[in-house]
């Protein structure tokens, strides 16, 4: 028997003739409605407890949803319909059972049924999912959450059908659509609309096509897609999608539209340079996101004599253009102050390029040996010695490096310099930051951390660095909006995600916490954090599986610790079972194990202090081993593992609950952290 619910405003169970299914206990209403926003996914029995029997003993709360589950059985065996998928430990539906009015919205623009999903998005107006059902605090903020990630999913449909609408020419059906979508969010649309509620219009640079016959590696196109991101984001009406996400489109196979709704933009910029010997030609075209329609071109021609002020010139001749294209009235933005030797800004710009890509054998050395070329030249060079500091921290945290202290210090002289050249440098701050971290004055790094974001608040890599470094210190709630800022900078860096899954899990968002996790995931970065998450969510199956998944990363993204050769096949699957059961499964016995391992590692492996320690430790809530570890040495690929240790959750809690706990806080200088700017959200003050 197949049954029909209703999501949007108040819940309602039906039969497929339109009768009405009365469930007299209202947490069984909303047992039922829970498992249907889950999109087919179980729900673990003590997460339901939790939510909708808040305050009672676990005992008690077990009990309550037993009784709960037997009147509804009750209720649908007298329909002869076996919905419930019951097991000792999860509940789900069976999906082909029922269907909802969230479910058939989503099929209808899938299967552009235009009309159907024009009805049904009229039909649900400005319907909040699951009104007025209410149990407390911990179904609220999951609700909300749920909600939130809902309509973010429905959101991306639309965008996706109206750019198909538009592409095909079909007017008619995309006004009714945008009409009926933008009556349910007349102001929330941002990527639809192209621009924030703040009236900033999003754009993106994509990077530039090269046919240089002096330049096979592009180096210069990148030069002037590098220079057009800065100078656009200095424009206050526009908000430009970050070099990382920029980048990531290079030689992609998607199309133009496509690109746009990823890096949730509503106009492309992209374009082309071609040279031969002096001559010089640049195109540049603006592309309506939704359609892939050119909208507006430039080009440029000439000799090119001095290619810095060729650059100037761009910049700003297209910065001013844009505007006018998009009807924005704007003051001619500041260029950069860079170099004016042609040789080491042409050195400059291919150690940057390869500082970009990280990771490979030998891209960051050859990266560095570039950027030292071009100083060697210009020894003023302000943003090339920013770019040498940023080349030391990415080979201290994406290489098997073992002086990792060195190339901290290496990086603080280039920063240091930076600054002194150019008291403007702000990411040449913020990576001083992380030079205070290792020196255990986490309140200097902050306050670095803040003086970079007010040089460069549109800078995606400054922001996600205040962001993190007040995770690190506990101050989630603070780190949240600087977090989520960088994301929408720069959405297509996975990085960002990872950080963003710990904050979710340190505030309780379990749900929020999975869902950026996966997307770090599906972005090519280990899935680590999303098992935490999803272990912390009571699905300790899944996330053994998710954790041990990790292994297919070895060698590419993930490194074996510093100073150690590479595991063969079966000691790499054994090490990673190990590793995820011990983190993930929840058994005692288990994490017993894995601590013992890790015991060994930290007395055997030339770094006792690397993260294939120190992050493990931190989520199995191993306290001794993070006093040993961050205690005694923080680096830049270590220090990421303290923004999880403000979970509230076992056995993460186990670190903060440990006798010794305030002692270590206060030997890494947060305890002077908290005293200026206030104690982590999980502690109201000092212990008494």
């Amino acid at each position: 028997m197949l049954l029909e619910a209703q999501l949007y405003g108040s819940f309602q169970l039906k039969t497929v003739c339109g009768q009405d299914i009365e469930i007299a206990n209202r947490r069984a209403r909303a047992l039922v409605a829970m498992l249907l926003l889950q999109s087919g996914q179980p729900l673990d029995r003590d997460h339901i407890c939790k939510l909708l029997w808040t305050g009672r003993f676990e005992a008690q709360a077990r009990a309550s949803l037993r009784q709960c589950l037997l009147g509804l059985g009750k209720t649908l065996d007298a329909l002869g319909c076996d919905l419930l998928d019951v097991s000792r430990s999860r509940i789900a539906l069976n999906a082909n059972l029922v269907r909802s009015d969230m479910a058939d919205l989503e099929c209808a623009l899938d299967d552009s049924d235009w009309a159907k999903a024009i009805a049904l998005i009229a039909a649900i107006g400005g319907k909040p999912i699951l009104d007025q059902m209410q149990f407390g605090d911990e179904f609220d903020t999951w609700l909300t959450e749920r909600r939130q990630a809902t309509e973010q999913q429905l959101q991306t449909k639309v965008s996706a059908a109206l750019a198909r609408l538009k592409a095909a020419g079909n007017l008619a059906d995309h006004g009714g659509l945008l009409d009926a979508w933008m009556a349910r969010h007349p102001t929330s649309s941002r990527v639809i609309m192209g621009d924030l509620h703040s009236g900033r219009v999003r754009v993106a640079v994509l990077p530039f096509v090269s046919h240089d016959s002096e330049d096979n590696q592009g180096y210069f196109a990148d030069g002037i897609v590098d220079e057009l991101i800065t100078t656009l984001g200095q424009v206050p009406q526009l908000l430009v999608a970050g070099r990382t996400s920029s980048f990531q489109f290079r030689n992609t196979a998607l199309t133009l539209p496509e690109i746009a709704d990823l890096l949730r933009v509503s106009h492309l910029v992209e374009g082309s340079v071609q040279r031969q010997n002096d001559d010089t030609r640049i195109n540049v075209r603006l592309i309506e996101g939704q359609t892939g329609f050119e909208s507006w071109s430039y080009s440029f021609a000439g000799t090119v004599d001095d290619i810095l002020a060729a650059r100037e010139g761009i910049a700003k001749t297209v910065t001013r253009e844009l505007a006018g294209a998009l009807k924005l009235e704007i003051a001619e933005p500041a260029v950069r102050r860079m170099t004016s030797n042609k040789e080491a800004f042409g050195l400059y710009l291919q150690g940057r390029a390869l500082t970009r890509r990280a990771i490979g054998d030998g891209v960051l050395a050859t990266a560095i040996d570039l950027l030292e070329q071009a100083l060697t030249i210009d020894p003023d060079f302000a943003e090339c010695w920013t770019a040498l500091a940023e080349a030391h921290v990415y080979t201290a945290v994406y290489t098997p490096c073992l002086d990792k202290l060195g190339q901290v210090d290496r990086m603080a002289e280039c920063a240091t310099r930076a600054i002194a050249l150019s008291p403007d440098q702000g990411h040449a701050k913020a990576m001083l930051g992380l030079y205070q971290w290792t020196q255990n004055d986490p309140l200097a790094a902050l306050d670095l951390a803040f003086e970079a974001y007010r040089l460069e608040p549109e800078n995606p890599a400054v922001t996600m660095r205040l962001g993190s470094f007040l995770l690190y210190c506990g101050r989630t709630r603070q780190a949240l909006p600087y977090l989520e800022a960088a994301i929408d900078q720069d959405p297509v860096d996975g990085r960002n995600y990872g950080m963003l899954c710990a904050a979710h899990l340190n505030m309780g968002n379990i749900e929020a916490a999975i869902a950026a996790g996966k997307r770090s995931a599906d972005l090519g970065n280990p899935p680590l954090h999303w098992s935490v998450a999803t272990a912390a969510s009571g699905d300790h199956e899944r996330a053994v599986e998710q954790y041990f998944q990790g292994r297919l990363l070895m060698n590419s993204v993930i490194f074996p610790p510093a100073g150690t050769q590479p595991m063969g096949p079966e000691a790499m699957d054994a090490y990673w079972q190990l590793a995820a059961k011990g983190v993930n499964s929840g058994k005692e016995e288990d994490r017993q194990r894995y601590c013992q391992t890790l015991d060994f590692l930290h007395a055997t492996l030339p770094d006792p202090y690397d993260p294939t320690i120190v992050w493990p430790a931190i989520w199995m809530g191993y306290a001794p081993m993070v006093f040993k570890t961050l205690g005694t040495q923080i680096t830049p690929p270590n220090m990421v593992g303290l923004m999880s240790l403000w979970a509230d959750v076992e056995p993460i809690r186990q670190t903060r609950l440990h006798p010794g706990f305030m002692d270590f806080a206060k030997r890494i200088g947060l305890v002077a952290v908290w005293e200026k700017h206030g104690w982590p959200d999980v502690m109201s003050g000092p212990p008494a």
